[in-house]
């Protein structure tokens, strides 16, 4: 029985951070019936863990996927999309003249920065209700 270490497994998983989630989530599947790919020694759990990662019988890759996949709360599923709306048919279609409305002489009121400051100034605020 060797005894692993950390540098041992971090040319295969750079950030020591990361090879601690992931020795620890396969440690949980070990320990929760997942077979295991190097022999036990009579180790534990999270020695075998590192050991797997060490030897590379396990991916890092596929350990950190299916971290992310038992972390996760809501699964969002593709479903299709509605189909379109059909288009309201125009003029040339036959059909019927809708909201048609001349804008063309629309004026937009223009207001300087210092008269709306001056309109906000003089804005009361509402009364307090005590019903709240």
């Amino acid at each position: 029985m060797a005894r692993v270490t950390v540098e041992d497994c971090i040319d295969k998983v750079e950030n020591r951070f990361e090879l601690v989630l992931l020795a620890s989530h396969r440690a949980r599947m070990i320990s929760s019936g997942s077979p295991l790919t190097v022999d036990r020694d009579n180790d534990k759990n999270p020695v075998v863990a590192l050991r797997e990662v060490a030897e590379q019988t396990v991916n890092p890759e596929d350990l950190k996927e299916d971290l992310i996949h038992s972390l996760q709360k809501y699964v969002e599923v593709d479903e299709p999309e509605p189909d379109a709306v059909p288009m309201v048919p125009s003029q040339s279609q036959g059909g019927t003249e809708v909201n048609q409305v001349d804008d063309t002489d629309i004026e937009f009121d223009r207001m300087s920065e210092e008269d709306l400051l001056r309109g906000l100034e003089g804005l009361v605020p509402p009364e307090r209700s005590d019903d709240i």
